[in-house]
């Protein structure tokens, strides 16, 4: 097939690359037929020819390489329903996941906020008024001066404030719900 290998470098790239194309769709479609997943069966294969490859050093394509490829990308297809059989076991003795309550409205309401916000500023923001850092620990953490990150956390809670009027985070409008409860 082609021209010899070089004792140095052993199966050349055309070589390869011509055992390649000449096989892959054979071999796809064999491990298709053994493992019943089509991306499986692409996924092994293209992981077979890649340790193939590592391996064209001694890889002799006189012999049988399209078998050798097989064999890896059959055992790489079983290893692989080991992993997801021992994962699916663990995950079975751990029980239900613990029921999580959805997020408070008010909770949505600022991360929506939040998002539409520069992330210079929302970076800011959050580190300052949600992790309780000071303005020089959340400017050494974004490497920036302090200038800039007081002048981010200005912009931020402007930029928050509009896009939070007339919300449940707006106190005007908690204040107006409370008198219409009052009365």
């Amino acid at each position: 097939m082609g021209s010899p290998p070089d004792e140095t470098h052993g199966v050349n790239e055309q070589d390869f690359d011509a055992f390649y194309a000449a096989s892959v769709g054979r071999l796809i479609g064999q491990l298709y037929a053994m493992t019943g997943d089509l991306a499986e069966a692409q996924d092994v294969v293209q992981e077979a020819f890649a340790r193939a490859w590592e391996r064209r050093a001694e890889l002799d394509l006189g012999g049988a390489p399209e078998a050798w490829v097989r064999t890896v990308a059959w055992r790489l297809a079983v290893s692989r329903w080991r992993r997801v059989r021992t994962a699916l076991a663990f995950a079975r003795r751990q029980g239900p996941p613990a029921t999580v309550p959805p997020p408070e409205p008010h909770h949505v309401l600022l991360v929506e906020a939040l998002r539409r916000i520069p992330e210079a500023q929302r970076r800011a923001v959050v580190l300052h008024h949600l992790c309780d850092l000071t303005v020089e620990q959340v400017a050494a953490e974004a490497d920036c001066p302090v200038g800039t990150v007081k002048a981010h956390l200005s912009r931020g809670r402007t930029a928050l404030a509009r896009l939070l009027t007339d919300t449940e985070l707006d106190p005007r409008t908690t204040t107006r719900l409370s008198e219409v409860r009052h009365d």
